[in-house]
């Protein structure tokens, strides 16, 4: 009897047994979590938990069980079989294919295939694995793509030979770009922690009738990470710490995610500190001095010294260091099977950023300046999303998505010589409201019409002051007393709003074919007063302006075989001027840039062709794009008189007047060369070049921010549970007859020097990089990376730092 016990209990125990699956990872072992497992025969679906464990006990023993992943291959398998193989299922990584998701063309998702175009897309694996020390450096690394750097607090990326102004930043559905975002070069990229992307989308080219005014030169998309919902309760916890020799880099950053059926939440936040950047001391291109620092100011908020002081190391940078804190809290509702809900709190806020350039500029053979750096860069938004799919014939899906975002910003300097000390103070409130919607127009899901509004309304103060230091020494005590200083922009107040409506039309007009169309209306508002004229008398204190156009796109993409794509785009752009266009007030190398109250707004009409060859299975690619963009109306700086002179007496020194002007007519043209995809199991490799030329055509001089050739090629090996990847980046010459010199912007002062006294343009300059990554555990994952491991000397186009040299870091990160 006992005998018959033990067997039937020994049956019943394996039974139970077999109804639990657990799901691996082939190369690593690790297990599979959130793999979802269904039936044939049975509506129930289930989800593997964090130990790669799943359920079946309600499957039949002869049904078909399916096992997906997104960033695996789906396996079936008859759920009797399962017993063959130990209860364990083993599933293989997704091939990197060209069908990805896209959502920036049309605030849809979209894939590649049917989109004209040209993208790049970063998601949150390249993200880890580039380790950017902030976005700006990310956005370094996207081909297409060059980022400028006045200090190391900033970058300014450029697209196809436009930047700041002309180039529109957004995060999660809303613009970063206010009615002061300047011409020349702009630092905001570095608002968003690196840390907290899910993904990032840079799309080229005027994209104005999705997107709307400033998109001239393409739109740069941030998408910080939104928690999901779970059946179950779920809790995950994650950790990040980095160490970089370079600049002695401490980053740390955590965050915590809760999931539940109804509702989630994602919380994030890092702080980041970085001590002076040391620059590369290799220096092929044969000139021993440039970019070396031989003395700096040692002054700050509370220490005062009249003289400079010999740097013992001119290699490293002085006054490049600073700390920065971001915070994400992400809130998301169910508020039905068919809608939803996001919260959105985004905090931003550095320490005092020293403006490195403004620092190491000399006149008369010394340092100019004591002081200048900005103060704290805070940006703060809030916003609500509510999406839903009433699923209507006038609207299937739709996103209403408010935000208010705030803004500060100020800039305090002084010079040797000098107790005066001055501050510009900027802030700014930023209100918004979208409405993007989408209807598909046939059951095949093969035509779709969307249609949105949008509109954003901008206040912006701006005040100045100055202060006269009171000294004891070394130590600064106090001040003796005030003076008047210029404010940067209107000190009455200003204004700039704008309102629009647009359609997209997209059809795939046959198997091989889609056709992509939309069209815009826009319309700005700017108001503002100037009350001082203690430095500057306008012919009007007062200016109220109102622009409007209608802008269009029409894209073509087409595939003869499942082997190629080929696409073509027409587009028009608009950017209508703004407060800092119109109305800054502001000195760089003895010039000073004076509002033009008769401003216009600027186009570009552009063309663009490209073409995507697929190879082994869409495993790898091949793609060219070629494009031209005729600029009209464009805005550049010149020489302004005002009230009939060319000069001004402006902090106690006078200096040349400049101003935003329209000019005619001129063109930009330029290519980039992508490949990528896996070579083998193991190994994978990309690579990318871009090319870029623009000129105007009434003088036939050159346009500003026009980068020379640059690229990089990778190969990267993984297997198991390492990975490890070689990237070699290079640059061109930027030769002296492609600068524009009028302007100021390509920062001329920032290249050598021969012997003859003559400025060179900037040397060609490459880096070799090395990256490393080991997973200890599933939940624990260790980096190694070494950049210019030849530890070279350059500067990239137009920066007014030197790039960093050989830098060692290390990661780790737990999950």
């Amino acid at each position: 009897m006992r005998s018959l016990i033990s067997v039937v209990i020994f049956f019943v125990c394996g039974f139970i047994f077999s109804q639990e699956v657990t799901i691996l990872d082939i190369e690593t072992n690790f297990p599979i979590e959130n793999c979802t497992v269904y039936g044939e025969n049975n509506t129930k679906v289930v989800y593997s938990d964090k130990f790669g464990k799943v359920d079946l006990s309600f499957f039949d023993e002869n049904e078909v069980i399916s096992f997906n992943h997104l960033s695996y291959i789906e396996i079936e398998i008859l759920k009797r079989h399962l017993k063959e193989v130990d209860f364990k299922v083993f599933l293989h990584k997704q091939a990197e294919s060209l069908e990805e998701v896209i959502l920036s063309t049309s605030k849809q998702k979209e894939t590649r295939s049917r989109v004209a175009e040209q993208i790049e897309i970063s998601i949150n694996k390249e993200i880890v694995k580039i380790a950017p020390q902030t976005s700006a450096d990310l956005l370094a690394t996207i081909p297409g793509v060059k980022v400028q750097k006045s200090q190391f607090g900033g970058g300014s990326p450029v697209l196809r030979g436009m930047e700041a102004n002309k180039v529109l930043l957004v995060v999660d559905g809303v613009r970063m770009n206010n009615a002061i975002y300047r011409t020349g070069h702009l630092q905001s990229s570095i608002t968003v922690s690196p840390s907290t992307l899910e993904r990032t989308e840079v799309l080229f080219g005027p994209s104005s009738v999705i997107y709307g005014s400033d998109a001239l030169g393409g739109v740069v998309h941030y998408y910080t990470k939104t928690p999901k919902f779970s059946y179950t309760p779920q809790t995950k916890v994650s950790f990040l710490s980095r160490y970089s020799s370079v600049n002695e880099e401490i980053t740390n950053q955590g965050s915590v995610s809760f999931s539940f059926n109804k509702w989630a939440s994602f919380t994030s936040f890092s702080y980041s500190d970085f001590q002076d950047l040391k620059m590369g001391e290799n220096r092929r291109h044969g000139f021993e001095d440039w970019g070396k620092v031989f003395e700096y100011s040692n002054n700050s908020d509370t220490f005062y010294n009249p003289n400079p002081v010999s740097n013992s190391d001119p290699n490293n940078q002085k006054n490049t260091g600073y700390n920065q804190r971001d915070f994400l809290q992400k809130l998301i509702f169910k508020a039905s099977e068919k809608s939803k809900l996001i919260l959105n709190f985004q905090h931003s806020m550095s320490s005092d950023i020293p403006r490195f350039d403004r620092l190491t500029e000399e006149k008369e053979g010394s340092l100019k300046f004591a002081e200048w750096y900005y103060g704290p860069q805070k940006r703060t938004m809030i916003s609500s999303q509510f999406s839903f799919e009433p699923s209507k014939k006038w609207m299937d899906s739709g996103t209403f998505t408010a935000a208010y975002q705030n803004l500060e910003e100020s800039r305090i300097q002084r010079k040797f010589g000098s107790l005066d000390r001055s501050y510009r103070i900027e802030n700014v409130d930023v209100l918004s409201f979208n409405g993007d919607f989408s209807i598909p127009l046939s059951n095949k899901s093969n035509r779709s019409l969307s249609y949105g509004i949008e509109v954003t309304h901008n206040i912006v103060d701006s005040y100045a002051v100055g202060k006269t230091l009171k000294v004891e020494g070394n130590e600064i005590i106090g001040f003796s007393g005030n003076f008047a200083v210029q404010s940067r922009y209107p000190d009455g107040g200003s204004n700039y709003t704008s309102s629009a409506i647009y359609t997209s039309y997209r059809q795939d007009v046959s198997k091989k074919g889609t056709l992509n169309t939309g069209i815009r209306f826009t319309n700005t508002w700017l108001n503002a007063t100037w009350i001082d004229d203690t430095f500057i008398t306008l012919p009007d204190m007062d200016i109220n302006l109102n622009n409007g156009a209608l802008t269009a796109t029409v894209g073509y993409a087409y595939k003869p075989n499942d082997t190629w794509q080929l696409n073509s785009v027409l587009s028009s752009g608009f950017r209508s001027p703004n407060i800092d266009d119109i109305g800054k007030i502001r000195e760089k190398n003895g010039i000073v840039t004076v509002p033009n109250v008769a401003l216009k707004p600027e186009f570009a009409y552009s063309g663009e062709l490209g073409a995507i060859k697929y190879l082994n299975d869409k495993n790898f690619n091949v793609g060219f794009n070629v494009y031209y963009t005729l600029l009209n109306n464009y805005i550049a700086r010149e020489p302004f008189p005002i009230n009939g002179s060319p000069t001004i007496i402006y902090d106690g020194e006078e200096v040349e007047t400049y101003a935003n002007v329209n000019h005619d007519n001129a063109y930009i043209y330029g290519s980039t060369l992508t490949l990528g995809g896996n070579l083998s199991k193991h190994f994978k490799t990309s690579a990318s070049a871009t090319y870029t030329k623009g000129r105007a055509y009434d003088s036939g001089l050159p346009l500003s921010s026009i980068p020379p050739l640059f690229g990089n090629v990778d190969f990267a090996f993984a297997k198991k549970r390492l990975e490890m990847s070689l990237s070699f980046r290079f640059n061109a010459t930027k030769k002296i007859e492609d600068y524009n010199l009028i302007e100021g912007i390509d920062n001329i002062e920032q290249t050598p020097i021969n012997e003859d006294g003559d400025f060179v343009g900037t040397p060609s300059w490459n880096s070799l990089n090395l990256y490393s990554s080991y997973n200890i555990t599933k939940n624990l994952n260790i980096q190694f990376m070494i950049d210019n491991i030849f530890d070279n000397h350059y500067k990239e186009f137009a920066s007014g730092i030197s790039a960093p040299g050989r830098n060692y870091s290390i990661s780790l990160i737990i999950n």
